[in-house]
Parts: C-alpha cells; structure tokens; sequence
C-alpha cells in the first residue's frame, strides 16, 4: 500500500503547476539560443569588384533590358535614362548605342503600358530620338499606335494619338503612304472620335468617344487637332503630289535629275531612275516578298490614289462629324475648323486635277 501512494503522488506532480515566485523570471529550457544579437554588416554572395565604371553604351543597353521589367518606377526611370542620353548625344550627331530599329522593337510595345508616367516618359524618349532614323521604321510603329488608339482605356487612346502627332511631324509623308497607313489609320481615327462607317466600326466594339466640353472634351480636342495634321499631308496642300519622296526621290534629286536631262543627251533621257534614293527601303512598294496585300495594306504613295480612297470611303463621315463637331460648339467646334479646312483644300485640289468628288 504504501509503494502504491508514493507512485500516485509521483504521477499528481506532472499536473501541477509550479509556483512563480513575483519579479522572478521563468526559467530558461537548456537548449534555448539567444537570438537577440543584431547583425551590424550584410555580406551579399556576388559582389563586383570591377575598379573601373561602366561605360555609357553599357548603361544605356543595361536600361534597355530593363524596360521589360514588371516595376512602373523601374520602366519609367529607365526610359528617362535613355532620354537624357540621347538629347545629351543628339548635339554631337553620335547615333545611339543601340540602332532606332532594334530600340523600337522594345519601345513600340510600350505605347499600351498601363501605367502614365511610362507612357508620358516615353512619348519624350520618342521625341528624342533622330527623325531620319524613325522616317525608315514608321511600318513597324504604326500597329502599336492603332491598337492603342482604340483600346479600352481612354487615357492610352490618348497617348497613341500624341505618339501619332510626333510620328506625322517627323515622317508625315511615310506615315500616309507605307503599307497600311492611309485607310487603316483613317478606320481607326474615325473609331476615336465615333463617327463610324462600316469598316471603322470592325476597329473598335464600342464607341471611345471623349465627350463634348470641360476637361471631357479636352482629349477630343487633340484626336481633331491630330486628324487635320494627318489629312493635311495626305490630301492637303502639305502632301506629296508626286509620291517621289515614299520612292526615295527628294527635291534635291529631283532638281539634279531635270539638270541632268537639260545638260545630257540621249540616252540620258530619265536621270532621276538612276539616282541612288535616300531612303533604306526605296522599293518596298513593290512588296516583293512580303505577304499580299487587301485594299486596307496597300501603300498609297501620290496625293490622287489617297484622294481617290479617301473620296469613297470616308468623305461623307468625316464630314458628318466635322458638322456635328461644329454645332458643339467650345473648344471641339473650332478644332472641327481645322479639318473642315483641309477637307476644303482638298475638293478645290481634286475638282482642279479632273478627279471625281
């Protein structure tokens, strides 16, 4: 009996709790490690130890790579790196690092980010860049100006048209007359602004219509601003009459071609087929290995074939909206004035050349 109550008092001491004495800590467990130490260095497993800096030409393919990184702030930081670079090396006439075409191939994409600071960084970044350079690659920026110009978001609709203003200042003539760019540009122009045929409306689901005055009307204010600037050099008097400048002809070969008709006899009868073009793709137009091309891809190069498109598939739209744009009134009637201007120098133009209007 007595064996029998030492080992029941043995078995109660497991469930009892120990008395803690007041100011007395707790005992400590014998494997307990004391973890309140504070590390007063950080040792990184890769470390340069390169004594001299990166050149520039690294830095600016460094922050072309990271243009595609996920960070907002590192895409736009990036962008501004690359446009301080280029303005401070534009005054020297040294070409960048990195050629147009293969910088484009990164920025285009770009022009649909989601986030504004990018896109505003990059519209500057695009602004410094050499126009000559641009003049050769306006096909391959336009499909990324189009998307963004009708994509649901409003304030990217915007940001494509302000890239397609730098684009028609700096290489208007390519811009109208490359593969694609008169009537799928036009389609798209008329899908912003919802004044819709039946082609344009295939460009956008719903209308991405900006609104008629206050700050609503302010976005549309620049979409009319942009479209007299587009029509003016595709059928206005800033177009190219002849299409020689989309061949590679300029002015200046074409004053050397009549010098050398005036000068040389046969059979030096048509110098300006042997002048060498300024251009990088002067017979691009005969589209010799590219895929066929529909009504909407083909290359418009003289101010007639342009006209004569833009007669049949667009002239009554445009200027129902442009009259409609007019009884608005405010800031959107008198940019309505603008393309209401080259609408008319554009019928005087057609009417004097024996076109049909």
């Amino acid at each position: 009996m007595g064996s029998s109550a030492k080992k029941k008092k043995e078995k109660q001491k497991d469930f009892q709790k120990a008395k803690l004495k007041v100011g007395k800590a707790k005992a400590k467990p014998d494997n307990f490690t004391d973890t309140s130490f504070k590390a007063k260095s950080i040792t990184l497993t890769q470390q340069s130890l390169t004594l001299s800096a990166p050149t520039s030409a690294t830095q600016f393919t460094h922050h072309v790579s990271l243009l595609n990184s996920k960070s907002d702030t590192q895409r736009r930081d990036s962008l501004a790196h690359l446009t301080t670079h280029l303005a401070n090396s534009r005054p020297g006439g040294s070409p960048p690092p990195q050629p147009v075409s293969t910088l484009l191939q990164t920025l285009s994409p770009l022009i649909l980010d989601g986030n504004t600071g990018v896109r505003t960084q990059l519209l500057k970044l695009f602004r410094a860049l050499p126009p000559r350079d641009v003049e050769d690659h306006v096909a391959q920026l336009l499909p990324f100006i189009r998307a963004g110009m009708t994509h649901l978001a409003a304030d990217i609709r915007v940001t494509a048209v302000e890239v397609l203003a730098w684009l028609v200042e700096v290489a208007g003539v390519e811009v109208v007359g490359c593969a694609g760019g008169w009537i799928k540009t036009l389609n798209c122009f008329l899908s912003v602004l919802g004044w819709h045929t039946e082609e344009s409306s295939k460009w956008s689901a719903s209308r991405a219509a900006f609104g008629k005055s206050g700050s609503q009307g302010k976005p549309m204010v620049k979409v009319l601003g942009v479209l007299a600037e587009f029509l003016d050099v595709g059928i206005g008097m800033s177009g190219n009459e002849d299409g020689d400048v989309v061949m590679g002809w300029t002015e200046e070969n074409r004053g050397q071609a009549g010098a050398g008709v005036g000068n040389s006899e046969f059979p030096l009868a048509q110098v300006e087929a042997h002048l060498i073009p300024k251009t990088a793709q002067p017979y691009v137009y005969l589209n010799l290995f590219g895929q066929p091309r529909d009504e909407e891809g083909e290359m418009y190069e003289t101010r007639e074939d342009r006209f004569r498109v833009f007669a049949a598939r667009f002239l009554k739209a445009v200027e129902r909206g442009v009259e409609s744009a007019r009884q608005d009134g405010g800031e959107v009637g008198r940019a309505s004035s603008a393309v209401s201007k080259v609408l008319k120098e554009a019928m005087a133009y057609a009417r004097g050349a024996g076109l049909e209007v």
